[in-house]
């Protein structure tokens, strides 16, 4: 049994009608930013946030800036592999204050406070992702960034269909170089594109009250060629549709099976097992170094976010028949609860 292969679109689209519910002809996955997520009414159903993550060859960092409808939650979390030195900072604005999150994937957006300012500006294919936090762990914290988005690159664009009042666009862009500095007090970090990549995870859509997913994801030049890994579990299953898929050079394999992720809820730790549902496209076992924990108890929103940082091993099979052999390949994978 294989599932069958899911509707690409190949023009810009809206994703939501008139009554601001699913529109139909959204329902697929692109190879460009095609959809234009034009979110209205729902009143305090609509959850849209822009994740970056960036890999560096010392430190994990990453910035998010979210609007839940009754809020807007942002956050700043960095990882050193080598001493295990890891801190987050989020700041939640109730009502969401005037942060405005825009429709199309690449469009700029920033929020500043007196104890936080993210901005990420879109310039000429080119993402300019600057960070200030006086207080982040004792530290000053300040990052100025430049992602490249080179312009043959495919990238992941989807929209999940759980029903015409639920539904989700998912935009993940892999195997972006990344170039820049991360001071933490007296440490400076340097990121170089060349080796250094980031991962950006751009998400509108109106979500059932609770949602439990999975989502593997890596960005790296392995033996020479820029690789990324996209995959995720559960919250799309049956739906029809998938987030899963692997880049090389920038040229995308659409996988249109799910896929399984096998893991001891106990132990999180332990290692992972991740493989595709019917057949042997995606065979990979992944070894946690790190677990991040991000509990939220706030009112309305409960969430408890595990992203394990470690390795990926196994194969992937391509569109053109190459078996993908991916060895000590750094990355992460989480199981994310929600409910909100």
């Amino acid at each position: 049994m294989k599932q069958h292969a899911e509707k690409e679109i190949i023009q810009p689209t809206l994703l939501c009608d008139k009554k601001g519910n699913l529109n139909p002809a959204a329902i697929g996955f692109a190879r460009k930013p095609f959809i234009n997520s034009n979110l209205s009414g729902h009143f305090m159903r609509k959850k849209k946030w822009n994740y970056w993550c960036v890999y560096g060859d010392e430190i994990i960092f990453s910035a998010t800036i979210s609007h839940l409808d009754y809020a807007a939650v942002c956050f700043v979390y960095f990882l050193e592999y080598e001493t295990q030195r890891y801190f987050e900072k989020t700041i939640t604005i109730p009502l969401g204050g005037k942060l405005k999150m825009p429709t199309q994937v690449l469009d700029s957006v920033s929020f500043k406070n007196s104890e936080m300012m993210i901005d990420m500006t879109y310039l000429q294919n080119e993402t300019h992702l600057s960070v200030s936090i006086p207080d982040f762990d004792g530290d000053v914290l300040r990052a100025k960034l430049v992602i490249q988005h080179p312009s043959t690159d495919e990238s992941l664009n989807v929209v999940i269909p759980w029903n015409r009042k639920t539904f989700q666009f998912i935009g993940k862009h892999h195997i972006l170089p990344t170039s820049g500095v991360v001071t933490i007090g007296t440490r400076r970090f340097t990121f170089s594109p060349e080796e250094n990549f980031s991962v950006l995870e751009y998400s509108r859509g109106v979500w059932p009250r609770e949602s439990t997913w999975n989502w593997g994801m890596a960005s790296q030049r392995v033996r020479g060629r820029r690789i990324g890994l996209n995959l995720g579990g559960k919250w799309t299953d049956g739906t029809g549709m998938t987030e899963n898929a692997v880049f090389v050079e920038g040229k995308m394999t659409k996988i249109h099976e799910d896929v399984l992720f096998n893991y001891n809820q106990e132990d999180l730790m332990q290692r992972w097992k991740v493989k595709t549902k019917f057949s042997n496209q995606v065979s990979l076992t992944f070894s946690p170094f790190f677990e991040r924990v991000s509990v939220t108890k706030a009112g309305l929103v409960k969430s408890e976010v595990h992203q394990m940082f470690g390795y990926y091993d196994g194969s992937v099979l391509l569109d053109n028949g190459e078996t993908l052999v991916i060895k000590q390949m750094l990355g992460s994978i989480e199981e994310n609860r929600v409910k909100w």
